[in-house]
C-alpha cells in the first residue's frame, strides 16, 4: 500500500508526455539553464518555430537570484529570468527572431498569464504547445498553462536540475520537501481559482 501511495504521488507530480510537433515551446521562468537547453534542442530539431521563455524574477526575492547551474558557461549579468533564458537559448543555437519576450511574471501563474498575452499580441494561434520545465514542477506548470490556454494540446518535456527524480524523491529530505511542497501548492494555489471557476459555471 505504501508503494502504491508513493507511485500515485509520483505519477501526479512528475508529468512527462511524448513530444510531438507543436506551434510553440514554453519555458517558465527559473535560474537553471537545463530547461532552456532542452527547448533549444527541440527547436533545432524542428519541433516548433517559436520559443517563449517567461519571467522577471521571484516575487519573494524581488531580484533575479542568479544562475543556479553551469555558472562557468553562463557568466553574464542578467537582470531577469527572461534575459537569462534568452541567452541560454541563443548560446544553444536558437535564432533571436524565434524567441518571444515575456519579462513581467514573478511566479508560475503569471508565467502562464503573461505568456498568453504575449502570444495574443503576436497574433499567434497555438493549437499545440510544448512545456519545458523542472521535473517536479511539471504538474503545476501544466495546470496553469492549460488553464490559460484551454484550447491548446500540451506536451510536457521535463528536465532534472538538482538530483531529484521520480525514482529517488522519497529517499531524501530535500526530495520529500520539494515534491510534497508541490503537492501542497497544487492544492493551495488552485483553491481560489477552482472556487471562482465553479461560481462562474453555476
Amino acid at each position: 500500500m505504501y508503494e502504491k501511495f508513493l507511485n500515485q504521488i509520483t505519477d501526479f507530480i512528475f508529468v512527462e508526455t511524448p513530444v510531438k510537433p507543436a506551434d510553440m515551446i514554453f519555458v517558465p521562468g527559473n535560474g537553471y539553464p537545463q530547461m532552456a537547453e532542452q527547448a533549444a534542442r527541440l527547436w533545432k530539431g524542428g519541433l516548433a518555430p517559436w520559443v517563449l521563455p517567461s519571467g522577471r524574477y521571484s516575487i519573494l526575492s524581488g531580484t533575479f537570484s542568479g544562475v543556479l547551474s553551469q555558472n562557468e558557461r553562463y557568466k553574464k549579468v542578467y537582470e531577469t529570468e527572461w534575459e537569462f533564458l534568452k541567452d541560454v537559448l541563443m548560446e544553444n543555437g536558437v535564432e533571436e527572431s524565434s524567441i518571444l519576450k515575456e519579462e513581467r511574471a514573478s511566479y508560475t501563474y503569471e508565467n502562464a498569464i503573461y505568456s498568453r498575452q504575449a502570444v495574443e499580441e503576436k497574433g499567434l494561434d497555438i493549437k499545440k504547445g510544448i512545456i519545458c520545465c523542472k521535473n517536479y514542477h511539471a504538474r503545476r506548470c501544466l495546470m496553469y498553462y492549460q488553464l490559460l490556454f484551454p484550447e491548446t494540446e500540451f506536451f510536457v518535456m521535463p528536465s532534472e536540475t538538482d538530483g531529484i527524480t521520480r525514482e529517488n524523491w522519497h529517499k531524501t529530505k530535500q526530495g520529500i520537501q520539494s515534491v510534497l511542497g508541490e503537492m501542497e501548492r497544487c492544492g493551495s494555489q488552485f483553491h481560489q481559482i477552482i472556487e471562482n471557476l465553479g461560481h462562474e459555471n453555476c
